[in-house]
């Protein structure tokens, strides 16, 4: 459990905010989206150097050692300001995942470098089906001797043509199990994925009897654990650009001038532009909630955190489509952000799952506390 307090969790948020708006405004968010690298890497050493990275590592690998609720609020941050990059494969997914593992070898010789943003990684786990399931993972590992050797698909990795260590989630023997790899070596074969968003890149790495070396205690339980924290980190994302949006178009219907008023005073605005504040309200507090229920290991934890996955992005979604609505016909163009946050919600609502299985364990989870 995080041992940093509620102002120093705010802190934290103020200045990576502020870093934000210095420097990941809208027009350098259209730079990196049109970047063969998909990110600004002065702005990823920034991120570094303020300890975002690292902030989900131990301090004993040179990170802060912070949790869930730490995290959530970053994230809604990155979120809000579409903040391009591997935050998400390398500072959470990555850096969770070895911190929940017992290999210490792993942990003192790779964290070290996610933190500090020299090394980028990520998590190859879901398959062609991208359904983020046990059942989904097509990797597998054999021994070779006295090593493994790595034979399937891994598919929507997140940053998988960004990061220079995957962590490869496989089937070994009657469990899964996770194998540090190097994207560039023999038998691996990553293609770039098309996707929606331009600000997030997904690859399909192809194993064939690639060598991975096996990361100790990184297994079903760690994984899942990894994958919790993911969803409330995610959620976080989504409230974040959720009120970001509304609050965009809530300044919009004040200015935007029809029929001699602002179309802000006109009833059908009125009851659509409260109608978005109950969304934004309700994904911000599943989300916080969810962050705080995980931090604490509260006994209804799987409950939240699923309700938070779905709501979140729902709620994204709905609010991003609707303010292009409102925003009429200049939301549609290129030139306007609307877009590229209805963008950024429909890639995000397929990451980890979508709102039906989320739904289908929220509901499991509820009649098992019954």
């Amino acid at each position: 459990m995080s041992t940093i307090n509620a102002e120093e969790r705010q802190a934290i948020r103020d200045s990576f905010h502020r870093l934000l708006a210095e420097t990941g405004r809208e027009a350098d968010v259209r730079r990196a989206m049109a970047t063969d690298s998909g990110f600004d890497p002065v702005l990823w050493r920034a991120i570094a150097d303020m300890g975002i990275l690292g902030l989900l590592i131990p301090a004993d690998f040179g990170g802060i050692g912070a949790g869930a609720e730490e995290i959530e609020l970053v994230m809604e941050e990155a979120g809000a300001a579409l903040l391009c990059g591997p935050l998400m494969s390398s500072g959470v997914l990555a850096a969770s995942l070895l911190s929940y593992s017992s290999d210490e070898h792993a942990k003192a010789r790779l964290l070290p470098a996610i933190g500090s943003g020299e090394r980028i990684a990520t998590v190859a786990i879901t398959g062609d089906r991208g359904l983020w399931t046990p059942t989904d993972v097509s990797v597998t590992a054999v021994r070779d001797g006295d090593g493994w050797r790595l034979d399937g698909v891994a598919s929507f990795v997140t940053a998988g043509t960004q990061a220079d260590t995957l962590l490869v989630i496989a089937k070994a023997g009657s469990g899964l199990a996770t194998f540090e790899v190097d994207r560039g070596a023999a038998g691996v074969a990553v293609t770039a994925l098309k996707s929606f968003d331009r600000g997030q890149r997904f690859a399909r790495i192809v194993f064939a009897s690639a060598s991975g070396a096996p990361i100790e205690g990184a297994n079903e339980a760690a994984i899942e654990k990894m994958l919790d924290l993911a969803r409330v980190a995610l959620a976080g994302e989504q409230a974040g650009a959720t009120r970001h949006v509304f609050d965009m178009t809530v300044e919009y219907i004040k200015t935007r001038v029809q029929f001699g008023r602002p179309i802000g005073g006109f009833q059908a605005i009125k009851h659509m532009a409260a109608d978005l504040l109950i969304e934004v309200e309700s994904a911000t507090s599943a989300a916080r909630h969810a962050a705080r229920a995980l931090a604490e290991g509260m006994p209804d934890t799987e409950v939240l955190v699923s309700l938070a996955a779905f709501v979140c992005a729902d709620a994204f979604s709905q609010i991003a489509a609707t303010s292009i609505q409102m925003h009429g016909g200049i939301g549609f163009t290129a030139e306007h952000p609307a877009h590229l946050y209805l963008r950024r919600a429909r890639a995000d609502a397929q990451l980890f799952g979508n709102s039906s299985l989320y739904r289908e364990r929220y509901l499991s989870a509820l009649e098992k506390a019954a």
